[in-house]
Order: C-alpha cells, then structure tokens, then sequence
C-alpha cells in the first residue's frame, strides 16, 4: 500500500522518563497479528482521524520509543479508544511507559511512506490493530523526548507528505528562521478542536520568545520530506508540526 502515515511524535511525559532511570523493564517484544482490519485510504488525507499508541521501552540508559498508528487499518473507533489503558498496556508488555496520543487529524493532502514506514508490522491494542510507523531511540536524561512543547524530536522515518496547490498550511517560525509545517492537529487537550480553527490557532498558543505563527495558502503543490529522520515538535494544544528541510 503505497499510501500510508506520518507520525507524530507526541512521546512520553519527562517525569516518566525520569521514572524510567530505576526501572528494571526491559524491551519487550510487542506481537504481529495477522491483519483482520483494512479500511481503504481516501484519495485526500486532509482532515482524515487516526490515534496512535507510543509504547517506551527502558534499555539500559536508552529508551526506545514505538509508535503505531491506525492508518490503513481503521478510523479509530471512538467506542474502543475510549476503553484503552495505558497503565495495563505498560504492564502487559513490560515498558517504562506508554503514551495514548490521539484522536488526530491529519492536514497533508497525501502520504507516501518508504523502507520501514511503509512495512511496519501490525499489533493489536484493544480491539483496535496499528501499523508500527516509526522508531525513536535516545538516552533517559535527554529532554526532547519528554512531553515539551516546542521541542524537537528526532523520529526515525521515511515519507513523503504531500500538500496540495489550494490548501491552507499552518506554519511556526523559529527566531532562527527554521519552519516546522503542521502535520496533524490533536483532539487531546481541546476535544472540540476542528480544521477550521487552525486560521485563527495562533491567537491560543503559548509561543516560546520571538516564534511566531502564520497560516497561509499554498500556491502551488509541496511536499514535506523525511528521507530517514524527521524533526518533530508539537506544540502546546499538541498539533504536530515537522520541520521543513531543503
């Protein structure tokens, strides 16, 4: 299927990685299922749900994050994400830590995914399978995979997110002149969040010093590249937002 995900990396909550530091867990694998779920992509992702589950493995002093996500499989079914539990899926599999992230809307127009991305296995949560989409691995003392707003976080994957002639983008400028382009918006923090609050978003943001938000139309089609590694931030209503590179 050559149309797939993005990620965002939504991570794990700092105080628990600062908790992972005495934690014994190890590494567990997650198991593949035999895919019983497959919903057909639209022909334009934009605005399309999807939820993630972010499992965080302790090795030593590393952690490895996991992230699964709905797409292709399902539209999140709000009856089953409503009943998953992070507390007993970091039990049953051993992690430091699991992250629910989601529900999420998607902002791209379409979604190209390569090597891993594309071939992730499937698992099941709660009645609801995912697709592994991306792999994240740092040190227990590194910030950036914490729950902090503005900060990047280095997701180990390969798309193509393409935003078509015609659509709103919904940008952030850094004071060092870096964009990073919304990838989804989150129905985390605000349930009521739609795609037609992102033109007036900015007005709701606790921007770090100098940063600055803009929403504009594209002129013509752009595409959003992670050839191996892409640099992810959300920020503080948790939208995602990928940083854009040449």
């Amino acid at each position: 299927m050559k149309s797939i995900f993005l990620t965002t990396i939504f991570a794990a909550l700092f105080a628990i990685l600062l908790a992972a530091c005495g934690s014994s867990a190890q590494s567990q694998v997650i198991p593949a299922v035999t895919p019983s779920q497959i919903m057909a992509l639209p022909a334009d992702l934009r605005d399309y749900r999807y939820c993630e589950i972010i499992p965080v493995f302790q090795e030593g002093l590393n952690l490895r994050v996991e992230v699964y996500n709905t797409l292709g499989s399902n539209e999140c079914p709000t009856d089953l994400w409503a009943k998953i539990d992070a507390d007993k899926l970091k039990e049953l599999y051993g992690a430091a830590a699991v992250k629910v992230n989601g529900p999420r809307h998607w902002v791209m127009n379409n979604i190209i995914g390569g090597g891993a991305t594309a071939a992730g296995k499937v698992v099941e949560f709660g009645g609801i399978e995912m697709v592994q989409r991306a792999v994240l691995e740092t040190r227990i003392w590194q910030g950036s995979v914490g729950d902090k707003f503005y900060t990047p976080n280095e997701v180990h994957r390969t798309t193509v997110f393409a935003y078509w002639k015609g659509n709103m983008v919904y940008e952030l400028t850094t004071p060092q002149g870096e964009i990073y382009r919304m990838q989804s918006y989150a129905q985390i923090a605000d349930p009521t969040l739609t795609i037609a609050d992102l033109e007036t978003l900015g007005e709701r943001l606790s921007l770090p010093e100098d940063w600055t938000y803009r929403v504009r139309l594209l002129t013509e089609d752009s595409d959003l590249k992670a050839d191996g590694v892409a640099y992810v931030i959300n920020d503080n209503l948790y939208n995602a937002y990928q940083k854009v590179t040449p």
